[in-house]
């Protein structure tokens, strides 16, 4: 029977006669006996006894898949109740339900998962299983299983069993998702397919994972995380202990990291060494011009770097030399060098200082042999005639490891000890030797060889220095401090650890001293990671060199009871160092400054950069709506030097001088020079020092009747010229005696260049009498002299305040400048036109009697620089009569001079 219907004709019942019945012989019933059978039994012919068996209702395989119950035949003899009917024997039916194909096979999960390690080929990865809800095994089966999803490297059998076809690869593929079906066996396929992801894991190899090989760091960001996500994969290996170092690799960075670019003299003064250095390899300019030749390295950002090639050599100026060394002075250089070629190489010579002529004796000299550092002491006879330390031989690996180191040599005779990136060592050999006889012989001192002046045809240079300098100094009378060495030679840029107290209490950790080494210990794993998430770089300078630098890390595992137990890679990976915003340094202020002869004559000149500013201002970014935007922003940094250059003909000390005086210099880092060239302030200090100080530069000219002009160009400078200024072009403009004016009332105006006098005199003027009314000749010169009474009472009074007021002035601006011009309106003088010849004579007399009392002041005027007049020009030259004279104008600075000529009357 088929499951759910409700056949009509299920069994076909047929009863013989000859049974065992009583009555008519006919069949009249059939009963079924069973518990709730879902049958019935019907007759279809009395007399033949056939009947029919059919489903009283609907029959499912799935819920009971056979039935079993008892029938019996009734005839016809019953009487009225049904008594007398005779049964025939009891027969058993068997009924099977057969099984329809109804239901679809569906998966037992929702989601099925395994994970692989790469490069196996797996029999199983795992099995997947459906079922069907059919009764029969012809529906209910699973006979096949497929994988929907095309070209994976994946099969299934018919058991549900997925294995991989090929290899996998972790770096190829870390996961795969495929859908998989099933059919029964009638072939109906499963109403939904179920998804399988499969994880791929590489294999377990010991390691660091979760790092990036680039490390971007935005300048001026303090502290960056170099491996936030860090961690080592030990494959569960039982360890007894870890050791980590982490190495910054620099070298190709200026001097062998990222340092302070400035100069020399700036960088002592900023480490606080004393004074008194003198630099041997300057930058070139002007002043220093000795350098102009040499072959500087200019890819290194600015820091002054010279090469040697074996073929450049210097003469150091004798005004340049030190003259005074003691039994104690230092000598501190930077040094690039490798190994000489040959096997026997010459002498390669640092610093020399030798006879100019007729004799070669090497009085002091630092040189390199055979990856050997030597320093040479020849001192000169004395009261004892004695065998002396000489020669002082050191022999290090740095000397030819082609890396940049800083060595100092200080001498505290007849000891000498180097000092070799802030790390002391002793001589391993000092050779004796006797002293030099003393001569009227001239020395000369120079850089990258050594000058043979004598027993030679032509004087030249020998054991030419093969490799790169920087900042080579003498210091005499007193050695460097181990303190200053460290800070000359530190590094800007290092590795850093963020949250110490963090750090677990097996943690142990040092740098080297250039915090570009870092050696991290522990014994357990995770305290290991959780110490190399917090490794940092960190670069503190304002505007550092943008580049790479490389990570090394190298990492040792110990197991218990053995040294190393598992080989972890090493890691290489880069810090990129991003471009720092360059500033935009301006210099504005007054192009162009004219002052009267007199202001210039005086004793502190004129400030031509008193109105001087100095801004920087930088490009920045910023986010807004999703776009970046640049904008300009002003930021403070440091300077290192301001050159004032004279454009033209160079000054002349006889009659000019351009100074600035000591004390505008004082609680500031600067210095300053000058010359016939210009005056250069120089030293690391802020831009608002600077300002204060460019704006005391003085320029006084004693002898200005020639000059018309003076033209002046301004630069400065952050980070030894990395950073430079626009030229500032000033113009100092003379104004000399204005021609005579002839005014409509008669008046006479006053010179521009006369100072304002405090309280100026108004008298009326003869045209503001009553009109019509002629006044008489007396009252006229009544008003006439009493006019030049009180003018020249006036004028008496303003000198000697003048004259006292001299020595009292004060440079700062908030004092009154002498540049300040005079008002012509200040005073206002009438005369009677009769009495012009008069007024003349009596301003000329006037004239003469001042002239006679300044013959009568003091001679010494110190100028603004701290030195006199006198002391400004050759004494020889002083006895002349040009000599007098020139002193007589000088005197007269500062006070009031009054040129008859220029009044008219």
């Amino acid at each position: 029977m088929h499951s759910l219907g409700i056949p009509f004709l299920l069994l076909w019942l047929t009863w013989s006669h000859s049974c065992a019945l009583g009555g008519k012989g006919e069949i009249c019933a059939f009963k079924i006996y069973g518990q709730d059978a879902p049958f019935e039994a019907v007759v279809l012919n009395r007399t033949s006894g056939e009947g029919v068996l059919r489903a009283s209702s609907p029959v499912d395989c799935e819920s009971q898949k056979e039935y079993t119950f008892i029938i019996q035949a009734y005839d016809c003899g019953a009487g009225p109740s049904g008594a007398d009917w005779k049964k025939s024997h009891k027969a058993v039916v068997h009924i099977q339900v057969d099984d329809v194909n109804e239901f679809s096979p569906v998966f037992r999960e929702s989601l099925y998962k395994a994970s692989v390690t790469e490069g196996k080929i797996y029999d199983s990865i795992l099995q997947v299983e459906a079922w069907d809800q059919d009764c029969s095994p012809q529906y209910s089966q699973i006979c096949n299983y497929e994988i929907v999803t095309s070209g994976t490297p994946f099969a299934i059998d018919r058991n549900g069993n997925i294995r991989n076809t090929e290899r996998l690869s972790y770096d190829k593929q870390q996961s795969y998702k495929i859908m998989v079906t099933a059919f029964d066996c009638g072939q109906k396929r499963a109403k939904e397919d179920v998804a399988v992801h499969i994880e791929v894991k590489p294999v377990c190899k010991p390691g660091w994972q979760g790092w990036n090989k680039r490390v971007d760091y935005e300048p001026g960001t303090g502290s960056k995380q170099l491996f936030p996500k860090m961690h080592l994969e030990t494959c569960d290996g039982p360890l007894s202990g870890v050791k980590v170092m982490v190495e910054l690799q620099t070298n190709h960075i200026g001097k062998g990291c990222d340092r302070e670019t400035y100069s020399e003299k700036s960088l002592q003064k900023l480490c606080g060494a004393a004074s008194g250095s003198t630099d041997l390899l300057p930058a070139p300019s002007p002043s220093t011009n000795w350098t102009a030749s040499l072959l500087t390295d200019s890819g290194r950002d600015s820091d002054l770097i010279y090469r040697f090639d074996g073929r450049q050599a210097a003469n150091v100026p004798d005004h340049v030399v030190p003259q005074n060394l003691t039994d104690q002075f230092t000598v501190a250089t930077w040094m690039k060098h490798g190994p000489s070629p040959g096997l026997r190489a010459e002498k390669e010579t640092l610093l020399c200082n030798s006879d100019k002529t007729e004799m070669n004796r090497h009085h002091y000299s630092l040189y390199v042999h055979n990856c050997r550092l030597v320093f040479l002491l020849r001192r000169d006879f004395t009261q004892v005639d004695t065998f002396r330390p000489a020669e002082f031989h050191w022999k290090l690996e740095q000397i030819c490891d082609k890396e940049w180191h800083y060595y100092v040599i200080n001498v505290e005779f007849p000891a000498v000890t180097l000092f070799v990136d802030g790390v002391t060592y002793e001589p391993y050999l000092v050779t004796d030797d006797w002293p030099i006889h003393a001569s009227k012989i001239d020395t000369q001192l120079t850089v990258g060889a050594c000058w043979q002046g004598g027993e030679v045809a032509t004087p030249r240079f020998t054991q030419y220095f093969h490799g790169s300098l920087s900042g080579l100094t003498i210091r005499p009378g007193r050695i460097e401090t181990q303190k200053v060495i460290s800070c000359l030679q530190a590094c800007k840029e290092g590795l850093d650890i963020n949250s110490l107290e963090s750090l677990a209490k097996d943690i142990k950790f040092h740098f080297n001293p250039a915090q570009s080494v870092l050696v991290v210990e522990g014994e357990d794993v995770d305290s290991i990671n959780t110490a190399m998430t917090k490794v940092s770089y960190i670069n503190s300078r304002q505007f550092p060199t943008a580049g790479l630098r490389r990570l090394h890390i190298t990492t040792t595992v110990q197991c218990f009871g053995e040294d190393t137990c598992l080989s972890i890679p090493d890691i290489k990976a880069v810090v990129m160092v991003l471009p720092p915003s360059e500033p935009r340094i301006t210099i504005i202020g007054s192009n162009r400054l004219v002052r009267p002869a007199s202001d210039l004559r005086g004793p502190l000149g004129v400030a031509p950069f008193k109105e001087l500013h100095i801004t920087s201002t930088v490009m920045k970014g910023d986010s807004f709506g999703g776009f970046r935007r640049p904008g300009v922003m002003e930021v403070m940094h440091n300077l290192d030097y301001c050159d004032v250059l004279v454009i033209g003909e160079e000054l002349n000390p006889d009659r000019e001088s351009l100074e600035i005086h000591h004390s505008a210099l004082l609680g500031k880092h600067l210095d300053a020079t000058n010359s016939t060239s210009g005056i250069s302030i120089y030293g690391v200090d802020s831009m608002a020092h600077y300002e204060q100080a460019l704006r005391q530069v003085r320029y006084r000219n004693w002898r200005p009747a020639t000059l018309s002009e003076r033209r002046f160009r301004l630069t400065c400078s952050e980070l030894n010229g990395r950073y430079t200024s626009n030229e500032f072009n000033l113009e100092v403009s003379v104004l000399h005696h204005s021609a005579p004016v002839e005014h409509v009332n008669h008046m006479a105006a006053q010179p521009q260049y006369m100072r304002p006098v405090h309280h100026p005199l108004m008298i009326h003027s003869l045209n503001s009498h009553i009109p019509g009314s002629a006044p008489p000749a007396a009252t006229v010169v009544i008003v006439v002299c009493i006019a030049a009474l009180v003018v020249i009472v006036v004028i008496g009074v303003y000198r000697i305040h003048a004259t006292h007021q001299e020595g009292s002035r004060d440079e700062e601006e908030e004092v009154k400048d002498p540049e300040v011009d005079w008002n012509n309106s200040a005073l206002t003088i009438t005369v009677n036109p009769m009495e012009n010849i008069r007024g003349q004579q009596a301003l000329r007399e006037e004239a003469r009697d001042e002239e006679r009392e300044e013959e009568e002041e003091g001679k010494d005027d110190e100028l603004v620089g701290g030195v006199t007049s006198a002391e400004s020009d050759n004494s020889d030259e002083e006895e002349d009569d040009d000599g007098r004279e020139e002193m007589k104008e000088r005197k007269q600075k500062g006070k009031l001079e009054w040129d008859s000529s220029s009044a008219t009357y």
